[in-house]
């Protein structure tokens, strides 16, 4: 078997971390031997092994929080999931291994059909953008919400979602080359962000209000979205890649009672049931199956090739996720 670890953390993570090999596991009893399908490379992975996410491993650590794999063999006293079945690879356990031994009985299996890499990428995003758009603001088919890095997977996962659920975008990027993308995605006002966003928001949308603003950027751009939202509305930041921290006006504050949240998807799983868990990726997962759901793909590296993954996730510019395969 092969596992990507590193025993240290800072800066150019790809020198960090290393491909090696080990002895394959076998499941003792009432465990599963689970063989690795797809494993995406998420900006909070690139974090964790540079040292600034918010919850790090003991070292040294295998990279990887989420992906898909195939139950390849049963321990002892194991009779389901049957052997082939796609199962989620144990959650923040370490998910850039081509094999892993897990319980049985915390296995989530996944549908026979739908495309692996996709389902491979459900643990994090999908769920991420559905409780943005659940958990602050209580909003209604027709409702408006603006959010920065939407060629974000999560930007574009908040975009069919709210499609879905009869909600309208209002979708701020970083690139010109990403506003004919987005709009082709379903994205209804795609824009550049700039010192006039608020302006040109106002004009693209007929002055809608703006109840719900959400923030992968910080920095300035946090106070262009709170100068975006409707007076009482809310920002949630849930992510920084400006690498600065939320910056918002005391006029945004002050005169226009702008609120401001964090979010983090490690709470709402230390807060929620296993019932709302399951109702929550039943529901996701069924959605990727039918290819309702989905998140652009730029390149997929074999497991040997971490390093060049990892450094490729890393650098920006990209067109999709990063993703690792046996």
């Amino acid at each position: 078997m092969r596992q990507a670890v590193y025993e240290s953390r800072g800066a150019e993570p790809h020198t960090r971390i290393r491909c090696v090999e080990r002895e394959t596991p076998a499941p003792g009893a009432g465990e599963v031997l689970i063989e690795l399908l797809a494993a995406p490379i998420n900006p909070s992975d690139v974090l964790t092994i540079t040292g600034q996410y918010g919850s790090l491993p003991p070292l040294p650590a295998i990279g990887g929080n989420e992906g898909v794999g195939r139950i390849a063999a049963l321990g002892e006293g194991v009779t389901s999931p049957a052997v082939g079945t796609r199962v989620l690879m144990p959650i923040a356990a370490g998910s850039w291994v081509s094999h892993t031994v897990a319980r049985a009985a915390s296995v989530v299996p996944l549908p026979a059909d739908g495309d692996v890499q996709q389902l491979a990428m459900l643990t994090v995003n999908p769920p991420t953008a559905s409780l943005l758009l659940s958990e602050f603001v209580s909003l209604a088919p027709g409702d408006w919400v603006v959010q920065n890095a939407a060629n974000s997977a999560v930007g574009e996962y908040v975009i069919q979602l709210a499609k879905a659920r009869g909600l309208r975008t209002v979708n701020v990027v970083r690139r010109d080359d990403m506003v004919p993308v987005l709009a082709a995605r379903g994205g209804d006002v795609v824009l550049t962000d700039g010192p006039d966003l608020a302006a040109r928001i106002a004009a693209a949308t007929d002055g809608a209000a703006m109840r719900l603003a959400l923030d992968a950027v910080g920095g300035s751009a946090t106070d262009r979205l709170a100068q975006s939202t409707a007076v009482g509305g809310t920002v949630v930041s849930y992510g920084a890649m400006s690498g600065e921290a939320c910056k918002v006006a005391p006029g945004s504050f002050v005169f226009r009672n702008i609120t401001l949240r964090g979010f983090w998807l490690a709470f709402w799983f230390r807060q929620a049931t296993a019932d709302q868990q399951r109702a929550m990726y039943g529901d996701l997962a069924q959605r990727i199956a039918r290819g309702e759901l989905m998140a652009r793909v730029h390149r997929t590296f074999p497991l040997a090739q971490v390093q060049d993954a990892v450094a490729l996730a890393a650098a920006g510019g990209r067109n999709g996720k990063v993703l690792l395969v046996p």
